[in-house]
């Protein structure tokens, strides 16, 4: 039995060794309909032709920036600075007046750029107006904002201004 099945093996591995030879022949089912060639376009070149990319367009986009509308969250509640290898992380929890406050920010004043050895964030965000109040809990928001090693080392009061009280602390 094991004779056989070694036979076949090597009678099968020896035919198809062969058909390497049929590869360019009329045999093969692949040269039928003759062969395709490659050819650049004319007037391109391979690093401009590209036709994923359209030409024209009919949608035209302005590039413009969007314009964040948020509005200031009613308090801040808490602000924590947490460091990391690179600088620190400035994590800051408020609570809005309404349920339903979304797209939380810091929005740094001048740039975020040390003024007087203090950073200055405004705690923003998009608030509606037609939901209910809520619970706290449901109305407590958060956001973070990094702040490198460079920053923090001409920082001495870090300062998160809410619409009804703002908080300040020391890195």
């Amino acid at each position: 039995m094991m004779r056989k099945v070694v036979a076949i093996l090597v009678i099968s591995s020896i035919v198809l060794s062969g058909c390497s030879r049929l590869r360019d022949s009329r045999l093969n089912p692949g040269n039928w309909f003759g062969g395709g060639r490659t050819a650049p376009v004319a007037g391109t070149t391979g690093a401009e032709a590209n036709p994923l990319i359209p030409k024209t367009t009919r949608i035209r986009r302005k590039d413009r920036k969007q314009i964040y509308r948020g509005t200031p969250v009613d308090q801040v509640t808490s602000v924590i600075v947490e460091p990391t290898t690179a600088g620190a992380i400035i994590r800051v929890t408020g609570v809005s007046l309404q349920q339903g406050a979304f797209d939380v920010r810091l929005i740094a004043d001048n740039k975020g750029e040390p003024v007087n050895g203090g950073l200055t964030y405004r705690l923003m965000a998009l608030q509606p107006t037609d939901t209910p109040q809520g619970q706290v809990r449901q109305r407590t928001l958060h956001a973070g904002q990094f702040v490198s090693n460079h920053d923090l080392a001409v920082t001495q009061t870090i300062r998160v201004i809410g619409a009804r009280n703002e908080r300040v602390i020391k890195p």
